[in-house]
């Protein structure tokens, strides 16, 4: 059997589209994103990338193969709240670590603040992290926070051995939110060096701050660019991946590393570090295409040759894909959304998948299908009121990518909704057989299943 590969995801927090060189950004961004354009021209550069709206249902998809929906994590758990993936959840962790892997997440996890849904309750060995997001780090500043009353925020790390703990002298704030980044990198390398001295496959899940806001960027950076702290931040970004390439060079694995490069979401929408979508409109929080479409990059030397897709792949895929790819088997006893796309990253022309559904909490807004996009309900931006629409709008995301017109006066395309529904009809009788958890279950919650 061949080697097993190592797997490097470096997760970005709130990546727009338009924000890389590679794809249209960079220097009209204030900041030339040389690593990341480098990279890009090194493997797969997907265009048509989907995620979830919000940075807790995207990372539950990504961990679980599982569209966010089923596991109860439609939406982020905002500061105190409940909620997160059950223990039943299998996890891209539990699955490679049973298959021999070292396992380390680093940076936010977001799908449960407590113990049985921590990272290393979800096979990883080891985290380093924020219980939740990064804005909690604004708390401390807040003149009507009493933390005694309203709780603190501070830093987590533990091993699955020893469980998790708050870091009593890291406070999450913002000069340690502007620290945080180079913490991971230093973690990071460490372990991928003790992984390879041991002589085992590693799968690391590294989650980088940016563009999280608030922009907080490492002195080093403080104008390097000439968009403020935000295009700063985007150097830095850009800098911390560039970073672990060299390690992995360093280490003399490139050839046998799998490296994935993939934002959450959509862009930040507040002004104060406000991204953009580029060639196409929309932001976090909302199911315009800017909210669901965002950079993704794979490079696996050998095995994915250098090309562009605007081919869809959707998040679940990953786990799926990443799964196959280590050598490992899919869990037969639950509902997988993700497709296997080993064949299409490496060199088919097609990917394995026609569609999927787009949920903004917990209510389905739109269906895509090949290039078109079928909307229930519009919001384009963060603070946009949600409207429901009267009939289906159904647009060619390649005639009108910024989703602009009501009704195309020149096709009637009423036939694109049998795909839609067909889509809709697959998920529904998926639903009745086995159960939707619900948010804020139990952790030892397990859905009801009416057939194997």
């Amino acid at each position: 059997m061949p080697e097993a590969p190592n797997i490097l995801y470096f997760h970005v927090d709130n990546l727009g589209l338009g924000e890389l060189g590679c794809f249209g950004g960079g220097i009209l961004r204030g900041a030339e994103t040389t690593r990341m354009d480098a990279f890009a021209r090194e493997g797969l550069k997907l265009s048509h990338f989907v995620v979830e709206p919000q940075c807790t249902p995207t990372r539950s998809a990504l961990m679980t193969g599982r569209y966010p929906i089923r596991s109860g994590n439609h939406t982020i758990a905002l500061g105190g709240n409940a909620g997160g993936i059950v223990a039943w959840e299998e996890t891209i962790g539990d699955i490679l670590s049973r298959a021999g892997y070292a396992t380390a997440c680093y940076g936010k996890w977001h799908i449960g603040a407590e113990d049985g849904r921590w990272p290393t309750d979800h096979g990883f060995d080891e985290w380093y992290g924020p219980p939740r997001t990064y804005d909690e780090c604004l708390w401390p500043d807040d003149p009507w926070y009493d933390g005694e009353r309203d709780g603190y925020a501070y830093m987590y790390e533990g091993t699955r051995a020893d469980g998790v703990k708050p870091i009593l002298d890291q406070q999450l704030t913002k000069k340690l939110k502007g620290e945080v980044d180079a913490e991971y990198d230093r973690r990071a390398k460490a372990f991928m060096r003790r992984s390879v001295a041991d002589g085992k496959p590693f799968f690391l899940y590294h989650n980088h701050s940016l563009m999280h806001f608030p922009m907080v960027a490492r002195p080093e950076f403080h104008g390097q660019s000439t968009n403020g702290e935000w295009g700063d931040c985007l150097l830095q970004l850009d800098h911390d991946f560039g970073s672990l390439l060299d390690e992995l060079e360093a280490l003399g694995v490139v050839d046998n590393t799998i490296v994935i490069f993939a934002g959450d979401n959509g862009p930040e929408d507040h002004l104060l570090g406000r991204g953009t979508a580029g060639f196409f409109d929309g932001s976090y929080f909302s199911s315009a295409e800017g909210g669901i479409r965002t950079p993704c990059l794979i490079r696996w030397p050998g095995r994915v040759p250098v090309r562009e897709s605007n081919e869809m792949v959707h998040v679940t895929d990953m786990f799926t894909t990443l799964v196959r790819w280590a050598g490992a088997e899919i869990p037969d006893d639950r509902l997988i959304d993700g497709r296997d796309q080993r064949d299409f990253f490496t060199g088919e022309e097609r990917s394995d998948r026609e569609g999927c559904m787009v949920w903004l909490n917990d209510e389905l807004h739109a269906v895509k299908w090949s290039q078109f996009k079928i909307n229930f309900k519009r919001q384009q931006h963060f603070h946009d009121p949600e409207m429901p629409l009267g009939f289906a709008r159904i647009i060619n995301l390649l005639e009108d990518p910024k989703e602009r017109e009501a009704v195309n006066q020149t096709h009637v395309r009423w036939w694109v909704m049998q795909h839609a529904h067909r889509i809709i009809r697959s998920f529904e009788d998926s639903v009745r057989t086995e159960a939707l958890i619900p948010p804020g279950s139990a952790i030892d919650h397990i859905p009801e299943r009416t057939s194997a």
